[in-house]
């Protein structure tokens, strides 16, 4: 089969298997990844989808064949991955995974030591390249591969350790979706004392056959606002298919957005790091970066995209980052996502507060935002041309795609990097103003 050399995306590596890559795409990537790093150790971990074993045996055979050895770890959240990449005496790390994308996909994040991402600008063009071509040495030896079977447990208990054991016990919803947030589990199961859990869809399923395990889609959180309903808790949270993101809903079962998360995470962690620098997503509403200053901290602007924060944050020096797709980028993680972490943050939040999470979410509901909308369009530059033109008269921010910002209202307009799309967020000072502009801008989208 041929690859598709439309698999190297700007953050990852991602396509149906058997289609757009195969095992022996996988072994071509082991072997590139080795000749363009000079890495001599590399750990490698997986996700449940069916395609996985296959592929993590072809990609340790090209590591190996190129003369790395390899650390497997099995089973594993990104989040752990990245935490290996740390913990571990390695010099790459890599997870087999398509995220949140359907049963049929799969496919390879990369990092350097200490979670620093493997994206564009930063190998992923050289590593394509190798692929394709298979242009590789040989090297006089072979790699090794080692099992290690302990990281999950000290990764439990190093992140369990960040809960703040007080306040009333909190009856919590957790839809795993099927997925890989499933081996976060026993961080719950310690702290049963201070959280009752209640799970959905907590057995392992390749295939997802409950739901597409994407909190970003809306309608893939029905089941967990039911329920959270139901038995009167306090929130529920929905992590997606390799667990580095996690959706909330409140205890009335309204989605809570994800930048209102960044905000009060923000927050928290600015009570003991006042003027640090705090990075959010150029789609996060105005309300988050107001809260954040307001509590003493510093924000800007970054792009999109898990490998372009991490850069952003390690030369600004950022404490902490939270992406509008439930991204939350710790310091306490290389920089990295620990969705886990963020959960446990927000239940301290609520134990501290003793308020409701819906109180704190309609504490940041000062805006009215249009949430993300998809349009397929054959020109891109042609939309960003028209844009900019017509509303020269903002301020024109070109970080990721175009941002206009005005008195009363503003507006993201970017290509995706993942799908053929691109993706308008708007966000005006009142509803009125908010439909009028979103109709407005989508029509110059669509004509």
């Amino acid at each position: 089969m041929k690859t598709n050399q439309n698999i190297f995306k700007a953050y990852d590596i991602r396509g149906i298997y058997k289609k757009d890559l195969d095992d022996d795409t996988a072994y071509n990537i082991g072997r590139a990844v080795v000749s363009y790093s000079n890495a001599t150790k590399i750990v490698v971990g997986k996700d449940i989808r069916k395609s996985s074993n296959n592929l993590e045996q072809a990609l340790v055979n090209g590591i190996t064949d190129q003369g790395a050895d390899v650390i497997k770890i099995g089973l594993s959240t990104t989040p752990l991955l990245y935490f290996a990449s740390g913990q571990l005496d390695v010099d790459l790390g890599i997870i087999i995974t398509a995220s949140h994308n359907p049963a049929e996909y799969n496919g390879f994040k990369i990092c350097r030591k200490k979670a620093v991402p493997i994206g564009e600008g930063t190998g992923m063009e050289e590593i394509k390249k190798l692929t394709l071509n298979k242009n590789f040495s040989n090297p006089a030896n072979k790699g090794t591969i080692s099992e290690n079977n302990n990281i999950n447990k000290i990764y439990i208990d190093y992140i369990t350790n960040f809960f703040n054991k007080i306040g009333n016990k909190k009856k919590i919803v957790i839809d795993f979706a099927n997925a890989m947030g499933i081996m976060d589990k026993p961080v719950f199961e310690k702290l049963k004392d201070f959280i009752q859990p209640i799970y959905l869809y907590d057995n392992y399923d390749g295939l997802f056959p409950n739901h597409e395990a994407n909190p970003l889609k809306i309608e893939t959180l029905k089941k967990l606002q039911e329920k959270v309903i139901s038995v009167n808790a306090d929130f529920g949270i929905s992590y997606d298919g390799d667990a580095d993101r996690v959706g909330f809903v409140d205890e009335k079962g309204n989605i809570v957005p994800m930048d209102f998360i960044t905000a009060l995470i923000a927050k928290e962690i600015l009570k003991e790091k006042q003027n640090s620098l705090i990075l959010i997503d150029l789609r996060s509403s105005n309300a988050v970066k107001e809260a954040i200053e307001n509590a003493g901290g510093k924000v800007k602007l970054c792009r999109v995209g898990h490998s372009l924060i991490k850069k952003q944050m390690r030369e600004q020096n950022a404490i902490f980052a939270g992406e509008l797709s439930g991204h939350y980028y710790f310091q306490e993680n290389n920089n990295a996502e620990m969705a886990t972490l963020a959960i446990l943050k927000i239940l301290n939040i609520l134990n501290k507060s003793n308020k409701k999470m819906s109180e704190l979410s309609d504490e940041l509901k000062i805006y009215s935002h249009s949430g993300e909308i998809n349009s397929t369009v054959k020109d891109i530059e042609i939309i960003f041309n028209k844009l900019e033109k017509k509303y020269k008269t903002g301020k024109i921010i070109k970080l990721d795609g175009i941002r206009i910002d005005f008195e009363n209202w503003w507006f993201n307009v970017r290509a995706s990097n993942t799908e053929p799309v691109i993706r308008l967020n708007l966000e005006a000072k009142t509803q009125k103003l908010m439909e009028e502009k979103k109709n407005e801008i989508l029509k110059i989208i669509r004509e």
